[in-house]
Order: C-alpha cells, then sequence, then structure tokens
C-alpha cells in the first residue's frame, strides 16, 4: 500500500457524556470539531470535506449549522444518519473523501442531545385493529411484530438476542450477563469524561429495575448528550507535517461498512450477528491481521447481553465460546483482549450519533500512550465497532504510529 492510500487520524475529540442542559447539539458538535482540529494542529481553513452526523435530527442539516459556528469555507458537508452506527458512518464518509484524492484533510464529527430522551426504539404507536389482519401499504406483506411475537423496543429485541444465544450455545445466566455489566461500570470509574463514574456491586445490578429480563437498568446503554470529533488524512500528507503530528497519528489499517445481506425473511429476530461477523471478517483481511493480535476492543454495548454476542461476532472467541471467554476473564482492563476499557455505552454514555466516533476516540487515546489511569500498556492495535439496527455495522482497526 502506498502512503498516498493510507489513511490516519490526525486529530480526534470527544466531550464529556451526560447532561448537558445549558448547550445544544450544535454547542456540543463544534466544542468537539475545534477540539479535532485543535489535536490535529489545524484551522477549519485546512478541512476539505466535512461529514456530520445526527440521528434524532436528521434533516436539521447540522453539518451546515456546524460551519456557522466554526467557520463556513464553501466545503462539501454531507449530513449523515444511519442509526447507531452514524458515527462511523460519518467517519467512513470523511475516510473516502481523503481516499478519492478530492481533499488532504476531511473531519467527521457526531453528535446527540439524548438525556431525559427515555427508552428510544420502543415501537410505533398502538393502531386500531380488525379481527382479521390484511397487508397494506408497501412493504404491507410484513407485520410489525411488537405485540404479536416480540417486541421491537431496544431493551426487550437485544434482550431476546442474548438469551437466544445461551440457548443455542448454553453458558448464559442472569448473573452473568450482570457481570459483564459489573465490569463495564468498575472501567468507567477511570474515564473522566464517562457520563456515569460508579462502581456497581453485582447485588445492585441484578436487583436494580428490570427493563427486559436479563437485561436491568444498569445493564443498558445510558442516553445522554454529547458529541465526538476526528479529522482524518492520508500517508502523503502526514510526510508533509512535523514529528509530533506523525507521532501521535493513528493509522486506519481497516474501515468497514455494511449492511444485512439477504437470507428468508424472518420476523423473529433482528439479525446483529451476520452483518458484524462480515464486517469483523473484512476488517481483519484488509489490515492484515486476526483477533488475537488486537489489544483492546471497543464494542458496541447497548445492553448486557449485545456485548456477550459480540465477542462471538467480532470473533474474539471461539463460535459459541462467549460465556466460557468472558469468564476466562480475558474482557477486564488487565485481561488478555480487555473490552470496553472506556466503560462501555453503558456507563460512559450512547449519544447515539457520537457512539461511533467516541468509540474510536477511545482506542487512539491508549495507542497513543494518553489515556492516563485506564491506559492499556504497550497498546499497539484496537478494533472500535458499532452496530445500527436498520441496519449497519462499522467495524475500525486501528494501529499506533511507528514515527
Amino acid at each position: 500500500m502506498s502512503a498516498s492510500d493510507e489513511i490516519w487520524i490526525l486529530g480526534i475529540r470527544m466531550t464529556k457524556f451526560g447532561k448537558h442542559p445549558d448547550l445544544d447539539t450544535v454547542d456540543l458538535a463544534a466544542e468537539a470539531a475545534t477540539g479535532a482540529l485543535s489535536d490535529a494542529g489545524l484551522t477549519m481553513s485546512d478541512i476539505g470535506a466535512l461529514a456530520a452526523g445526527n440521528l434524532m435530527a436528521a434533516n436539521a442539516g447540522i453539518g451546515q449549522q456546524l460551519q456557522k459556528q466554526i467557520g463556513q469555507t464553501g466545503i462539501p458537508v454531507y449530513n449523515v444518519a444511519n442509526a447507531c452506527a452514524t458515527g462511523a458512518t460519518a467517519l467512513r464518509t470523511a475516510i473516502m473523501a481523503v481516499k478519492a484524492g478530492e481533499v488532504d484533510y476531511a473531519m467527521a464529527v457526531g453528535v446527540e442531545k439524548l438525556s431525559g430522551a427515555g427508552l428510544l426504539g420502543a415501537g410505533g404507536r398502538k393502531r386500531a385493529e380488525a379481527d382479521v389482519w390484511a397487508p397494506a401499504g408497501r412493504y404491507g406483506a410484513v407485520a410489525p411484530i411488537d405485540g404479536r411475537i416480540g417486541t421491537e423496543a431496544m431493551p426487550g429485541v437485544f434482550a431476546q438476542i442474548g438469551t437466544e444465544y445461551g440457548h443455542k450455545y448454553g453458558g448464559t445466566s442472569f448473573e452473568l450477563f450482570a457481570k459483564i455489566s459489573e465490569k463495564n461500570h468498575a472501567h468507567s470509574t477511570l474515564n473522566p469524561l464517562a457520563a456515569y463514574q460508579k462502581r456497581f456491586t453485582l447485588e445492585q445490578i441484578m436487583t436494580d429495575v428490570m427493563i427486559a429480563y436479563p437485561n436491568t437498568r444498569a445493564m443498558c446503554s445510558a442516553n445522554c448528550d454529547g458529541a465526538a470529533a476526528a479529522v482524518v488524512c492520508n500517508g502523503e500528507t502526514l510526510k508533509s507535517l512535523s514529528l509530533e503530528q506523525r507521532r501521535r497519528a493513528v493509522k486506519v489499517s481497516a474501515s468497514v461498512l455494511t449492511t444485512d445481506p439477504y437470507e428468508p425473511g424472518c420476523q423473529v429476530l433482528p439479525n446483529v450477528n451476520t452483518l458484524t461477523r462480515n464486517a469483523a471478517a473484512t476488517a481483519y483481511e484488509q489490515a492484515g491481521v486476526g483477533p488475537s493480535d488486537l489489544d483492546l476492543v471497543e464494542l458496541h454495548d447497548c445492553f448486557a447481553t449485545a456485548e456477550l454476542v459480540h465477542y462471538d461476532n467480532l470473533m474474539l472467541c471461539e463460535e459459541g465460546g462467549a460465556a466460557d471467554f468472558f469468564n476466562s476473564g480475558a474482557t477486564w482492563r488487565d485481561g488478555s483482549t480487555p473490552v470496553n476499557v472506556s466503560g462501555g455505552l453503558q456507563s460512559k454514555g450512547h449519544p447515539i450519533a457520537a457512539t461511533g466516533i467516541a468509540n474510536i476516540w477511545e482506542i487512539c487515546h491508549h495507542l497513543r500512550g494518553e489515556a492516563g489511569d485506564r491506559q492499556i500498556q504497550n497498546a499497539k492495535l484496537g478494533l472500535a465497532h458499532v452496530i445500527g439496527l436498520g441496519s449497519a455495522c462499522g467495524v475500525h482497526i486501528l494501529e499506533k504510529s511507528a514515527a
């Protein structure tokens, strides 16, 4: 691969996640964007393309609003909405602009205001129905499952996904899922930017309010406010920069975005497994590495049950071996494959469009040796993963600079 084909993260910033009643989406996005520019040693006049992600106000043109705050320079703006993979999709868009040779630098931003939003993805409103169901509309041949054979609320969907994995492979239990959450909350105590930095006992987690068995409230991702941004360039451009910029740059060894492949129609469960496994396999091939080479992983633990199945989907363990893998202690920060040392979505928080870039922010700081008390020693390679139902999966493999 030539230097012009290489992609590097030059600057990256994540805001403090949590409740920000005095800041709107533009304020948060501007904080992340200007922070990423400062981290990169650039100004807005250097940026050739902007990809801005915001899901809850997807038609508001957050990219153009952000430009008015931090500098309107006439560059192309791509407004991105792709479920929980919105941030990763924005970064992939910026990467493609650089890889195409159209620009020297591109920036991706993801921002969301979600504190106080309650449960998201809770299905549509109940409609009056006749005694006999009749198809209607473009997708009328497909009935919504909510209230018929399951639920479309995200806690319930991922509860089913986790219990289905246990039914298929064995080894899972309410306590095991709670232990995953216990790990992530423990990790969060070392992350000053996490929405929640509180350790919970196993008993506190298991006796918390039940949302959708086996996920209690403490085992669910935290809706909150936040933003994250990243600036990317190619290897040729990086060569022209200072030694310090080259030293702190992080190589994007793989950038992959997938959707569901065709499968026979099924109304039982959304399939979060196939597209994640496909994304991971493609990413490992692109990067020329395997799961055993990873020093840390930030994966999409929207619920404790989700984290377990993604151990398997990302091939961190043998197929069907996720429960044994977790029980081995591998995923704790002092284990062989630390997972979600940031605290994960359950503690760090999940401002949807920001999450994909925030996961990458965490990996970058370990590869730079800048993660403070939670630093994974000698980290050289990390993987960031997000998934959005609808469906979209983003996987990025990041590599420490040799400069």
